[in-house]
């Protein structure tokens, strides 16, 4: 349980609830066909230069998930909660960019697309984390917009939504 408050007395289920169904299938349709190749329908063929660029995009995300967590510190929360002392962080990638954690799961869903050459299995992740994050960020945008005023909408106008050049 949350030890913070939720957003304007809406129920924000916790990351590991909210995924359930979007999430949570993307890993299972990846070990599925990592395993056993099926929906064999929807193979493609591979293409090494897709899997070299998939390979940056995975590098990408994970250099991403670094500096996120190492600029939110202890304001880190896999619910939709403000909890005590919650500062507002524009320090670090946070400068350029307002929510880098949804950055880092874009970045992964499309190395899962380049680098798994089935249809199927290759975009669970853009299809899954798609739902997620349409679902979830204009709620998140409205917390912190109520939490933190104008110093957000500030910010809002200096940075980019998830990545630099996108508001």
């Amino acid at each position: 349980m949350s030890s913070g408050r939720t957003y304007s007395g809406l129920e924000t289920p916790s990351f590991p609830q909210a995924i359930d169904g979007t999430m949570r299938a993307t890993p299972r349709s990846t070990l599925v066909y990592v395993a056993t190749g099926i929906p064999h329908f929807a193979a493609r063929s591979f293409r090494p230069s897709l899997a070299w660029l998939g390979l940056l995009f995975a590098i990408a995300a994970l250099g991403m998930f670094h500096l996120t967590h190492r600029a939110l510190g202890r304001n880190w929360s896999v619910s939709l909660d403000v909890r005590e002392n919650h500062e507002l962080v524009t320090e670090g990638i946070y400068r350029r960019v307002r929510h880098p954690m949804y950055s880092t799961f874009w970045l992964w869903a499309v190395a899962q697309a380049l680098l798994l050459p089935n249809w199927v299995a290759g975009f669970a992740g853009l299809a899954g984390f798609g739902v997620l994050y349409f679902g979830r960020v204009a709620r998140e945008e409205r917390m912190m917009l109520e939490t933190f005023g104008d110093s957000y909408r500030v910010y809002m106008e200096q940075t980019g939504r998830i990545f630099r050049s996108i508001r």
